[in-house]
């Protein structure tokens, strides 16, 4: 038992992304030919998945061609898959779409979903946000008041002083 877990661990690809139903993923193959070897990418939707997260899962990808469609089926953990890339999620509600064989134009197309993770917005350092509250000011005014100097004009605070007045 124990040398039969060591094999299936062997085989195990170790970077997988999480591929769903209606995701669009490049599968990037192997490819021999003689004694070269390339790689060939194959872009498509994926149509289902069977046979669990074990190892002997697939995915069925399936993409359209010069008006022709055609459908592969890629062993997940197979050696002479190089990698896989999702290009795009879809929000679907089914575990297999093969209703897309049939389907054509506008039907055919796949809600989007929001791909990643939110960008978080930057927060000041400590060192700026402690020099700007014993200045008073941002440095953003200061370079607005530099600039205003430069080219001859007088700073904000000042008109205001002389409509004042």
């Amino acid at each position: 038992m124990a040398l039969l877990t060591e094999i299936i661990n062997k085989l195990y690809l170790k970077k997988i992304p999480d591929i769903q139903p209606g995701d669009t993923v490049r599968v990037h193959q192997k490819i021999k030919e003689g004694d070269k070897e390339r790689i060939q990418v194959f872009e498509g939707v994926v149509l289902g998945r069977k046979h669990g997260k074990g190892v002997n899962a697939t995915i069925t990808v399936r993409r359209i061609s010069q008006n022709v469609a055609v459908e592969r089926i890629f062993p997940i953990h197979a050696s002479f898959i190089e990698k896989f890339e999702v290009v795009k999620k879809a929000k679907v509600r089914r575990a297999k779409l093969y209703y897309l064989r049939d389907a054509k134009g506008r039907k055919a197309r796949l809600k989007a979903k929001a791909m990643g993770v939110a960008v978080e917005q930057e927060q000041p350092t400590v060192q700026q946000t402690e020099t700007e509250e014993q200045t008073g000011e941002s440095d953003s005014l200061q370079t607005t008041q530099d600039a205003q100097q430069e080219s001859g004009e007088q700073p904000q605070e000042e008109t205001d002083k002389k409509e004042q007045a």
